[in-house]
């Protein structure tokens, strides 16, 4: 019984993005006929990356309803959906990267796969890093609000033409359970299917490329982690500079001195290695004494 308590307390991220991607795509008659859950709860954004069009799907994707708030020609904006997102970051910042979001947890599983030299980070992280936040510029918001027809609708440009998160739980799920719809497929799902298989290839060998280099929703929630209700804290009369939580991150941030890294998905494998536990989290303030986890 104890082994299996050690076990469970050594794997709770995994067990928690499980439960997570299981509880907000859990429409089960979506699985069984091939079709899209359109009822109530889809008008709610869950806080990860989760396709609208999953047939699991119960619940919408935040970076794909900002997009169709942008493309429509009667609103520009969402106090409900930029409401969301702040609250989501505020709250949490990436913990939600890290723990909640459905396609990390397909990351995490790829790059448990044995067969291949496990590296960190890409050739050229230091500048590669950048580019979710060009797409998050370009894709989510410039063109969809830009790039519109005669009567001003634009169209969501990342979900259509590069979010694998889409194409792995909406496309290729739909066009194997609906044959109907998959003989209507053409180039765009070409390129997407290209793209996914691309993320699969590198996501076995490298730790969350989609997560570091593309992914937009990331790069929102980013820049709430140094001010979030969930971030990380350093006691500077503990920590020894050992750098021991820099070599087990697995996207190599000195958390020892950038705690709050606006790349950082709060994995706490740093949490666990610090021999002196110097990194912990701030909850609350009690007789001016940190209470902490």
């Amino acid at each position: 019984m104890a082994d299996w308590i050690k076990r469970l307390k050594n794997n709770i991220r995994t067990v928690v993005q499980v439960i997570f991607a299981a509880l907000t795509n859990g429409y089960a008659e979506g699985f069984r006929y091939g079709k899209i859950y359109q009822g109530n709860l889809k008008t709610a954004c869950v806080p990860g990356l989760n396709c609208y069009s999953c047939p699991g799907a119960l619940g919408s994707c935040p970076i794909g309803a900002l997009q169709v708030i942008l493309a429509s020609p009667a609103y520009k904006f969402s106090f409900y959906v930029t409401g969301l997102l702040v609250a989501f970051g505020v709250i949490l910042g990436r913990l939600i990267c890290g723990w909640l979001c459905p396609f990390g947890l397909f990351q995490d599983l790829l790059y448990k796969v044995p067969f291949a030299k496990k590296i960190k980070n890409l050739p050229g992280h230091k500048y590669l890093r950048y580019l979710k936040y060009i797409i998050l510029t370009v894709f989510v918001i410039l063109l969809p609000m830009v790039a519109v027809d005669i009567i001003g609708q634009g169209i969501p440009w990342f979900c259509k033409v590069i979010c694998p998160s889409g194409t792995l739980m909406g496309g290729w799920t739909l066009a194997l359970l609906n044959p109907s719809l998959s003989e209507k497929l053409g180039w765009l799902f070409t390129w997407k299917s290209f793209l996914l298989i691309l993320i699969i290839v590198l996501s076995i060998s490298s730790y969350r490329p989609f997560c570091k280099y593309l992914c937009p929703l990331g790069a929102i929630y980013g820049f709430f982690n140094p001010v979030s209700f969930y971030r990380f804290e350093i006691n500077k009369n503990k920590c020894i500079n050992c750098q021991a939580c820099q070599q087990a991150c697995p996207i190599e941030i000195p958390v020892y001195s950038k705690p709050n890294s606006m790349e950082c998905i709060r994995c706490g494998r740093c949490k666990k290695v610090c021999p002196n536990q110097a990194i912990f989290v701030p909850i609350s303030k009690k007789n001016g004494c940190l209470k902490n986890i």
